[in-house]
C-alpha cells in the first residue's frame, strides 16, 4: 500500500520551490531554453532508469549525468554564484527570521540620497541627457565598482549632473551609489542578450536589464534618445516614470525588508 505523508508532502513542495526558482532565474537570464533541455534529459533519465529498468541504457544515463553535473557548473557558474550570494545576503536572511519573529516592528529609514538623485533625473530627463545609476542593496558590486573610476562622494544633484554631461568623460559608463554616497563612475555593466526587450530601447537598457538579472541592485535609466525616465530591477522594466512616480519606486524599493 502506499503511503503518503507530511514528510513527502514536504519533499514535493520542496522540489517543486526549488524547480520554480531555477525556472525564474534561468528566464531572467535568457537560459530557459537550456533549462528545459537538462529537465526534459532528467525526465527520460528516471523514466529510462527507474521505471523501464533498461540496465544497459540506463548505465549510459548515469555516466552521462555524473559528467555532466561537472558541466552544468561550468555551464551556469554565474547564476549558481548569484544564487548563492542571494541566499546569504542579509535581504533573505531578514525574510527568515519574520517567519519566526512576527512581533518584529518595521523600521522606515529616510533615505536622504532619493531626492537629489530625482531632481538630477529629472533635469537630465528634459535635457535629454543620457544616464545610468546603479544603486546597490544588499548584494556587494565590488566587482562592478572596480571597472570604474573611484570617487566616492556625497550624493549631490549637480555632481550627478556633471559626470553624465555629454562632454563628460564618464558620461558612457554607469554610476554606482553605495551606501548613499557615489562610490564610482564610469563602471561597465553585463549586458542583458534577451531577446524580448524592446527595439526602441538601446545598450543603457539592456546594461541596466542585465545588471538587474546579475543582482538586486536598483538600476535607474534616462534615455538620451527620448529623456524618458526608468527604472530596471529583478530582470524586469517600469517605463516611462515621472520624477514623483521616480521618487515613489525609490522610497519603495529602498524601504522594503
Amino acid at each position: 500500500m502506499f503511503d503518503f505523508g507530511i514528510k513527502d508532502f514536504i519533499d514535493i513542495f520542496l522540489v517543486a520551490g526549488m524547480l520554480y526558482y531555477i525556472y525564474r532565474l534561468m528566464k531572467d537570464t535568457g537560459s530557459l531554453s537550456i533549462f528545459s533541455g537538462v529537465l526534459i534529459f532528467l525526465v527520460v533519465w528516471l523514466l529510462v532508469s527507474q521505471v523501464l529498468e533498461m540496465k544497459l541504457l540506463g548505465s549510459i544515463f548515469d555516466k552521462l549525468v555524473s559528467v555532466g553535473v561537472l558541466a552544468l557548473i561550468i555551464l551556469f557558474q554565474e547564476e549558481i554564484r548569484r544564487f548563492f550570494l542571494t541566499l546569504g545576503t542579509r535581504h533573505k536572511a531578514s525574510n527568515v527570521a519574520r517567519i519566526f519573529a512576527r512581533w518584529k516592528k518595521e523600521v522606515k529609514k529616510e533615505h536622504s540620497e532619493i531626492v537629489p538623485i530625482v531632481m538630477a533625473c529629472q533635469n537630465m530627463s528634459r535635457g535629454k541627457v543620457g544616464a545610468l545609476i546603479v544603486i546597490q542593496r544588499d548584494e556587494p558590486l565590488s566587482d562592478i565598482v572596480m571597472t570604474g573610476d573611484l570617487i566616492d562622494a556625497n550624493i549631490n544633484q549637480r555632481l550627478i549632473e556633471n559626470i553624465f554631461f555629454k562632454n563628460s568623460p564618464l558620461h558612457d559608463g554607469a554610476m554606482v551609489i553605495c551606501n548613499e554616497r557615489i562610490k564610482a563612475a564610469g563602471c561597465i555593466l553585463p549586458v542583458s542578450h534577451n531577446l524580448n526587450i524592446p527595439k526602441e530601447l538601446g545598450l543603457r537598457h539592456r546594461a541596466a536589464l542585465g545588471m538587474s538579472q546579475e543582482s538586486d541592485a536598483l538600476i535607474i535609466i534616462v534615455s538620451e534618445e527620448t529623456g524618458g525616465i526608468s527604472v530596471a530591477k529583478n530582470g524586469e522594466f517600469r517605463l516611462r516614470l515621472t520624477a514623483e512616480e521616480l521618487e515613489r519606486t525609490l522610497n519603495e524599493e529602498l524601504n522594503r525588508e
